[in-house]
């Protein structure tokens, strides 16, 4: 059967771009890749050819060595012709954190979401150099391992600012239904929501392109976490949305460009997919939920595997969005113990 054809994925490319090199996947448009300190250890970013100068979208954390990377990119696959405009996906770090950088060192025009804007600008702006009293009572609503809690406690909280170059005030905002032009195409925004919010995503109406950021992605699944800034939150009834919505838009023909891993062909059975797979892992958590349970010991019937402690973190917040949405489909209570978490039961 044709990779093109119902129920089934195909890869055009078994291997990325090499550090410093780019691989042109359509007329005019390069993916390159750059290094992630984590072990999701990489993030894909694009560069389409406006004539003039290029397009990219997004642009990898920053730090010295991106911004390295990326001058050798310029220099070399980019031709020494200039990045006018830099596209963001969403306000993630690893997708927005250079977005300053080309916006003051090299004059680009960034294009994102008003509330990816607003998300990484505010998040820059918000240093804490001592865990918030917030976000630890979060982590134990969410039944934070004692030692693990204990061990962060010990460490400088993460910042935003950490990866992120500053950025200056100014950016131009897409949304929902906008056609936006480039790489000598018109793209269709739309946008989804869950991984993060108002995320991008574009459509080209003229050639089978779609760009999906962490929306889409070909062979994991976008992590979807509740964090402390909105600890009751269901961003996983928002990206299942999403997944219906975009799911109306997707052919098989499509060659869908992602955030992480591979691109792809198969778009259609991709987003059934994933739809299908969160749906069977709220059905194993219900069944989980017979008895009461914090988020943190709900791993196993999620993600079906051991969760070591580098992961542990993205576990849990995914564990919660999971717990959060029985919560407001009313299928599971919850009650509060002393020690602060919350625990969930499905209900009689």
């Amino acid at each position: 059967m044709d990779g093109a054809s119902a129920g089934t994925l195909r890869y055009p490319w078994d291997t990325p771009p090499a550090p410093g090199e780019a691989i042109e996947v359509a007329e005019g448009v390069l993916w390159m890749r750059l290094p992630l300190p984590m072990k999701l250890d990489h993030v894909n970013v694009y560069a389409l050819d406006d004539g003039d100068g290029w397009t990219v979208i997004d642009t990898g954390f920053g730090s010295k060595k991106t911004r390295a990377i990326w001058s050798d990119l310029m220099a070399g696959p980019l031709g020494g012709r200039p990045v006018r405009r830099v596209v963001a996906t969403h306000h993630h770090p690893d997708h927005i954190g250079l977005a300053g950088w080309f916006q003051s060192e090299h004059g680009a025009e960034l294009v994102t979401t008003r509330t990816a804007w607003l998300f990484a600008r505010m998040l820059t702006l918000d240093v804490q150099e001592e865990w918030p009293r917030e976000t630890l009572d979060y982590y134990r609503s969410a039944g934070m391992a004692p030692d693990i809690l204990q061990k962060r406690m010990q460490e400088r909280p993460f910042n935003f600012a950490d990866m992120v170059y500053p950025m200056p005030l100014g950016f131009t905002r897409i949304k929902q239904g906008d056609i936006f032009r480039m790489g000598g195409r018109d793209w269709e925004v739309h946008v989804g929501n869950g991984h993060a919010p108002e995320h991008a995503t574009f459509w080209s109406r003229d050639d089978n392109l779609v760009f999906t950021g962490d929306q889409i992605l070909s062979s994991i699944s976008p992590n979807i976490g509740v964090y402390a800034t909105e600890p009751l939150a269901d961003p996983l009834a928002e990206w299942l949305e999403a997944c219906e919505r975009l799911a109306l838009l997707a052919r098989h023909d499509h060659l869908t460009l992602g955030g992480h891993k591979l691109p792809f062909t198969g778009l259609a059975f991709r987003m059934r997919q994933l739809i299908d797979n969160h749906h069977g892992a709220l059905r194993r958590l219900l069944e989980h939920l017979d008895t009461p349970k914090p988020a943190s010991e709900c791993f196993t019937p999620l993600f079906k595997r051991n969760i070591g402690d580098g992961e542990y973190g993205l576990a849990l917040v995914e564990a919660v969005a999971h717990v959060n949405h029985l919560f407001h489909t009313g299928e599971v209570t919850r009650t509060r113990c002393a020690d602060g978490a919350w625990l969930y039961q499905r209900k009689d």
